[in-house]
């Protein structure tokens, strides 16, 4: 069995023309595109790259980018005074805050400083907590509208676009972060999947991988899940980025897994481009809600 290759990049290419569509309608009905501010603070290397690339790619799709660059020496004040008038300038319609912070700053403390209505990357208290207290897909929410994390956001678009049945099925989520690995089992839940929620202090955590329909890695070591711990046949959707001798590869050990696996997506390729593509849907939403 060869596994069939998930590639995000080619569904983000897909839905990026839904982007533009949408931005364009939204640009004629009110005369300004939804915008994002993107806080930055300090010289991290990664973080430089991540805000560059989303200025290219929001501007290509004709939305709107702020960046607010913070020096690595700008206290907690400094970060919550600005995020506040972000807050509160009505032309501003997203608001992200990169990690890592600098040493010292209670990286709670500036998610709790965010508007829930722009936080575009899911993060603030109110919109986790929203996810956790929404009703099953197909009943009434019975919350008010949320924002949920781009990078699972993206894994439950590449199943629902590749048509793959989550009803019933048991799904195990390798990874308890409260960006990838917690979001995306509430998600999965939601779609009437069971749902186990594991990670490296797991006991027998081979055989819970094993017993998974739905195998979703985002544990944060590479190529941590082997191809003896995948269940014929499953779906695994690999979160992870690491970097062995220069070459970025996923949780899950590729070579190993697509000889057993269904479906499974590539690293690179995968969920990572899906992620930016789910960000600019949030910023859409956030921008519709606050003007119409």
């Amino acid at each position: 069995m060869t596994a069939t290759i998930l590639s995000g990049s080619e569904l983000a290419k897909s839905m990026r023309k839904e982007i533009e569509t949408d931005v364009t309608a939204f640009v004629e009905q009110h005369g300004f595109p939804p915008t994002a501010a993107i806080v930055r603070v300090g010289e991290d290397p990664a973080s430089i790259s991540y805000s560059n690339a989303l200025e290219k790619s929001f501007g290509q799709r004709g939305l709107g980018f702020q960046l607010h660059a913070l020096s690595g020496t700008a206290s907690q004040e400094d970060i919550v005074e600005l995020v506040a008038r972000l807050n509160a300038d009505p032309s501003i319609h997203g608001i992200m805050v990169q990690e890592p912070l600098p040493q010292g700053i209670d990286e709670s403390a500036i998610k709790d400083a965010l508007s829930p209505d722009k936080d575009v990357d899911g993060v603030h208290p109110v919109n986790t907590g929203r996810l956790a207290q929404a009703a099953p897909v197909g009943r009434p929410p019975m919350v008010a509208p949320f924002f949920v994390p781009a990078t699972p956001s993206g894994g439950l678009e590449i199943l629902k676009q590749h048509e793959v049945n989550l009803e019933g099925k048991h799904a195990v989520v390798v990874g308890r972060s409260s960006i990838v690995g917690k979001p995306m089992a509430l998600l999965l839940l939601r779609e009437n999947a069971s749902v186990s929620l594991c990670h490296s202090y797991t006991s027998g955590l081979p055989g819970m991988c094993l017993m998974a329909d739905i195998l979703c890695a985002a544990v944060g070591r590479a190529r941590m899940i082997k191809g003896d711990w995948i269940k014929p046949g499953a779906v695994v959707i690999d979160f992870g980025v690491n970097f062995v001798d220069g070459e970025m590869v996923g949780d899950v050990d590729f070579n190993e897994a697509i000889e057993v696996a269904g479906m499974i997506t590539p690293v690179p390729g995968g969920t990572g481009p899906m992620t930016n593509i789910m960000l600019m849907k949030n910023l859409i939403g956030a921008a519709r809600r606050q003007v119409e």
